[in-house]
């Protein structure tokens, strides 16, 4: 018999799959107590997503929308407004999609909001916590990189820092909230929640800044750079040089990485803290996962960024298997951890 609620079958199937590519996995992986809220979470954070990055759709349609959206999630039901904020969806960011998934989750959204409805008190705090977070992320990005053709990046360290935090790193501290109140014995008993909480926060951002990294060339291209200009400065650079020969950013992509890989031990050390064998293996998927895309970005030319920097699905199949066996043991996930971030 089936674990799934109606709200997760009719939503968690297909729809959630294919929305979420590789993360699908560590979703189905879940135990139910916590894969349901974290599933929910997540078509909604990538329906508000999708919202923020329809470029053909204005910027003040756009924040007007998440505004609407963001009030839907935080605020009492609201049917008529649910009803009015999908029909303009629908006729204003659907037929922008080019992705079949994308165009199929804006009409999922009152369904999403009626999952939504759903769930107990303290898993609907922290669903609206850590959408609130999540949307006040993608309305900065609107607002920082407006589509006029200019360059423009974040000022500074403190900035990214800031900005992978309320997209990701928010996410872990969510995650890692959720599975200390529904699974109370999924963590060891020394870890405390105060170091597995700065953990999960510091996974979440490594995550992101994998997605920064690797998605450098598509994004400058967009005239969005997420590396701090005051780095760029600091080499005596600036962004016109950047527009010109975006290599001059690689000493600065470099700091980064190494960076990147810091949070990401970080991630390594919250996964050998969870003694649930299921929670293990579901949490370390991304890690793992991250660990190969690591090992790719760090000896990538820029050419090699700009063909596109990603984990083969083949690579996936087997990171998966050996996942499996890994995570009995956490000296095997640390071995394998180390060998996957080495690998060219």
């Amino acid at each position: 018999m089936s674990d799934e609620s109606i709200h997760e079958k009719a939503l968690g199937g297909k729809l959630l799959a294919s929305v979420s590519r590789s993360f699908y996995l560590t979703l189905k992986a879940l135990p139910r107590v916590v894969r349901e809220p974290i599933s929910l979470a997540y078509l909604l954070a990538r329906a508000a997503d999708t919202i923020a990055d329809t470029s053909q759709v204005s910027a003040d349609i756009r924040l007007q929308s998440l505004a609407r959206f963001r009030d839907l999630i935080l605020g009492p039901p609201n049917e008529e407004e649910e009803r009015s904020l999908g029909i303009f969806l629908q006729g204003r960011f659907c037929p922008h999609q080019t992705d079949e998934a994308e165009a199929r989750l804006m009409g999922h959204m009152r369904d999403a909001l009626a999952w939504l409805r759903t769930v107990g008190p303290s898993q609907l705090a922290a669903i609206r916590g850590v959408l609130g977070h999540i949307i006040k992320g993608q309305v900065l990005d609107i607002q920082r990189f407006p589509d006029d053709g200019r360059l423009r990046a974040l000022s500074s360290a403190d900035e990214l820092n800031d900005y992978t935090w309320l997209v990701a790193g928010c996410v872990g501290e969510f995650w890692t909230r959720l599975c200390l109140d529904e699974l109370p014995s999924a963590f060891s008993k020394d870890a405390t929640p105060a170091v597995l909480i700065d953990s999960g926060i510091r996974y979440g951002k490594g995550l992101q800044l994998i997605n920064i990294l690797r998605d450098l060339p598509e994004d400058i291209a967009a005239g969005r750079c997420y590396l701090p200009e005051h780095d760029l400065r600091n080499l005596g650079r600036n962004l016109v040089e950047v527009r010109l020969s975006p290599r001059v950013l690689d000493p600065i992509r470099a700091a980064w990485l190494v960076q990147c890989e810091e949070h990401l031990a970080h991630g390594l050390r919250y996964v050998q803290a969870i003694a649930d064998a299921k929670l293990r293996y579901a949490t370390a998927l991304p890690l793992l996962i991250g660990a190969r895309t690591v090992g790719l970005l760090r000896d990538a030319r820029w050419e090699s960024l700009v063909a596109g920097v990603k984990v083969s699905r083949l690579e996936i199949a087997k990171i998966l298997a050996d996942t499996a066996i890994a995570c009995r043991d956490t000296a095997k996930i640390v071995r394998l951890y180390e060998k996957l971030s080495r690998v060219k």
